[in-house]
């Protein structure tokens, strides 16, 4: 996995095993504040869903990610490095929280380059936007997972706050609105719009 700057990304990774990651609200914001001192300062966040065994971000690659890092005889970008501390470091609290012991995550964490469709699909008669699709799949994740009956009753997404229903500052609305066509008046309605199946699996 490796991240360079001009790019959207959309992250992926789940519960070894498919088990859970999260079992109450104190894990799910453990895991957030971990995000914003690990992986904010190196991107910007665009959108993200956290769920009972898996998590999903999409995010904004600039500058900030060009630096290497030296780890053992392994040059990363900062982005990647913080990927790693996040899930090593959320993985040792949560077997300390739960007394258990092994790996909480699936070894390799997904990131699929949302700019690179972008550019394959522009010589193609079909002509997607994968940063409005994207931003709306990792939103009804939980609706679609049936964790909710309503997308604003789910806590640990970034839908209550591009909904106007919190304030949070984790993500960066503006460049929701530059890439994903994010309209405050407009957002529930698409908010609830079913994502064509091809880019379900154009994402994964």
């Amino acid at each position: 996995m490796e991240f360079c700057p001009g790019n959207i990304y959309y992250i992926y990774n789940e519960g070894n095993n498919r088990q859970p990651i999260f079992h109450t609200a104190e894990d799910y914001l453990t895991f957030l504040r971990m995000v914003r001192k690990l992986i904010v300062p190196f991107s910007e966040l665009i959108a993200y869903s956290l769920m009972p065994n898996d998590f999903h971000f999409m995010l904004n690659t600039d500058l900030r990610c060009t630096p290497k890092i030296r780890q053992g005889r392994l040059l990363l970008d900062p982005i990647t490095n913080g990927i790693r501390k996040l899930l090593s470091g959320y993985a040792r609290i949560f077997n300390a929280r739960y007394n258990q012991t092994g790996s909480v995550f699936r070894q390799k964490t997904k990131s699929k380059n949302l700019s690179e469709i972008i550019l394959k699909s522009q010589n193609s008669s079909y002509n997607p936007n994968p940063y409005f699709n994207c931003f709306h799949y990792i939103h009804q994740n939980p609706l679609k997972a049936k964790l909710v009956t309503k997308l604003e009753d789910w806590e640990f997404s970034s839908f209550k706050d591009y909904a106007r229903l919190r304030n949070g500052t984790l993500c960066n609305q503006d460049l929701a609105v530059n890439y994903c066509s994010f309209q405050p008046d407009c957002f529930l309605n698409y908010s609830y719009s079913m994502i064509p199946e091809e880019i379900i699996i154009q994402l994964r």
